[in-house]
């Protein structure tokens, strides 16, 4: 992850992202899957920013073509796909410890932007 000479907000604009981006901005790109709805994250040393609107919002995707085309125009040329499941099953009384954040990172599936 590069260094940015300015600081990013928790939230980022896809503008934000491509100006960034063409001043060295290299972030590890995170697409997370919430019962097919998915956001995206950059995780960069600064901390982690959300993609969203221009008034804020975190943008939604129903798919993952959207993101491909939308992150890949702007250079971007890979990420990771994270979910959050159940981490145990309290039906049958079986306990379990959530995922970390490092962790989903670590075992997510790799998406190719181009």
């Amino acid at each position: 992850m590069a260094q940015v000479d300015y600081t990013l907000d928790s939230q980022i604009t896809i503008k934000t992202l491509a100006s960034a981006l063409s001043h060295g901005f290299s972030p590890i790109v995170e697409v997370e899957s919430m019962d097919g709805i998915y956001t995206v994250r950059f995780h960069h040393a600064n901390g982690i920013s959300a993609l969203c609107d221009t008034a804020g919002k975190t943008r939604t995707f129903l798919g993952t073509g959207e993101i491909r085309e939308l992150l890949g125009g702007v250079g971007l040329t890979h990420g990771v796909l994270t979910w959050s499941d159940q981490c145990g099953d309290e039906m049958i009384g079986v306990a379990g410890k959530a995922m970390t954040p490092e962790e989903m990172l670590a075992h997510g599936t790799r998406l190719s932007f181009r």
